[in-house]
């Protein structure tokens, strides 16, 4: 939360900084940790360090992608967040085989480096509060070392110029740097906006349904080994065609969100612009999103109860894969389609409000993988999914609830904003 509020505000790449400096030093921490309580301290510090670059990515995407193509954009950055999961087991197993599990996070650390380094030298800063529409040239701290390396040649070029053209290039670059300020942020703006009506209702069901994800995972390992006598390489094998749904949620979700938003254009006469971020205060993007999301929520129901019976009877081997690969698509297709909305609706925010998503998906994510275990003890993996499939339907009015008045409290909350402006410009109207 804090990393995200900052990110709205101070820029990206000092966010981006941060969480790569705690990331590398905690997998350093945790390959030389002497004990286990070191290691699991490290090990919530490591989480605090990557968690965070997800609302990083939203927000760099809501900067520079319009609305018309961030659908797309969106789910495309969700598929290494997805890949993850499926490859680093694979991965880890291996090293910790042959080399030990110390390995693991020695090329955590250095593959982090690396990527360090590749921001350092080419993430441009994207923040609207530091570099405008990116017309406006930042302070020599916001830049990358190739915008430094460039500057440091122009300035050698200009030298050997003649006087009066120095004097001139060196003017007109000067009118629009910005000098280093840091502004005032608000360390609790993630709850804030987690608060609002529309985006408490958005968060709490779009996190229910992401659930059911983090239920399917955490249960495969021992349904498959007890059912299915398989060992961990195979099980492991198992989250492949569960990561080829995503995939195609990524590739074709993100293109039919693209779509519906053309399609409401020309529905309510907006023009269409995919260069430009338009004002969507009395444009019902809700609708165009929720459109392509609500379909993958009823195949979301049918999947997760179909799943647990699917154990409970021991069906084909095939039959627990196909339905891996719909769920895939279904739960990431719909879990896309918030995420994107998010951004639409927190558009100068949107650090914070995805800091916000993270949060609720955690905690409730955490709960329920702590239930579904004993609750497949208890009732047997046919009626525990079934039980989870019946909270959706019965927390599904919720989204229709944000079909329906979504535009209308976003109405209300900019007029309570501009009141507040007002207020505080000593009654003076906004231009």
């Amino acid at each position: 939360m804090f990393v995200g509020s900052l990110a709205d505000t101070a820029g990206r790449r000092p966010a981006y900084f941060i969480c790569f400096v705690i990331y590398i030093c905690a997998n350093i921490g945790c390959a030389l940790a002497p004990s286990y309580t070191a290691l699991l301290i490290l090990r919530m510090l490591q989480s605090a360090g990557s968690s965070t670059t997800v609302a990083l990515c939203q927000a760099v995407v809501a900067d520079i992608i319009t609305s018309a193509e961030r659908g797309q954009y969106v789910a495309y950055t969700s598929l290494p967040i997805l890949l993850a999961p499926a490859v680093g087991p694979i991965i880890g197993g291996i090293l910790s085989q042959f080399v030990g599990w110390r390995w693991i996070f020695w090329l955590l650390a250095i593959l982090a480096g690396v990527v360090f380094a590749i921001h350092a030298f080419f993430l441009p800063e994207t923040c609207r509060e530091i570099v405008g529409d990116g017309s406006i040239r930042p302070h020599p701290a916001y830049r990358t070392l190739w915008q430094l390396s460039k500057d440091f040649l122009r300035k050698r070029r200009a030298r050997r110029e003649p006087s009066g053209a120095a004097l001139s290039h060196t003017a007109s670059r000067a009118s629009t740097r910005r000098s280093l300020r840091l502004k005032k942020f608000n360390v609790w703006q993630s709850i804030v906006i987690l608060l609002e009506k529309e985006m408490f209702i958005l968060l709490g069901f779009g996190s229910i349904v992401f659930t059911g994800f983090y239920c399917v995972a955490t249960a495969m390992p021992s349904q498959l080994a007890e059912n299915y006598g398989f060992d961990s390489v195979t099980i492991g094998l198992m989250y492949l065609p569960m990561v080829g749904g995503s995939i195609l949620a990524a590739f074709v979700n993100g293109r039919l969100m693209n779509w519906s938003y053309r399609r409401y254009c020309k529905i309510y006469g907006v023009p269409y612009e995919r260069s430009k971020q338009q004002d969507l205060s009395d444009f019902p993007i809700e609708r165009a999103r929720l459109e392509i999301g609500i379909p993958m929520l009823f195949l979301t129901i049918a999947i997760v109860i179909c799943w647990g019976w699917v154990f409970q009877y021991r069906a084909h081997v095939a039959v627990p894969c196909v339905l891996l690969f719909l769920l895939g698509w279904a739960v990431v297709g719909f879990s896309n389609t918030v995420n994107v909305l998010i951004v639409d609706i927190n558009v100068g925010s949107a650090g914070a409000a995805t800091a916000s998503n993270n949060l609720t998906r955690c905690l409730v994510g955490a709960a329920a993988t702590a239930v579904i275990g004993p609750m497949i003890n208890g009732v047997g993996a046919g009626w525990a999914f079934t039980i989870l499939g019946v909270i959706y339907i019965v927390f599904s009015p919720m989204i229709f609830l944000i079909w329906r008045y979504g535009m209308v409290w976003r109405k209300e909350k900019r007029d309570k904003m501009l009141a507040k402006k007002q207020k505080k410009n000593g009654g003076a109207p906004e231009n």
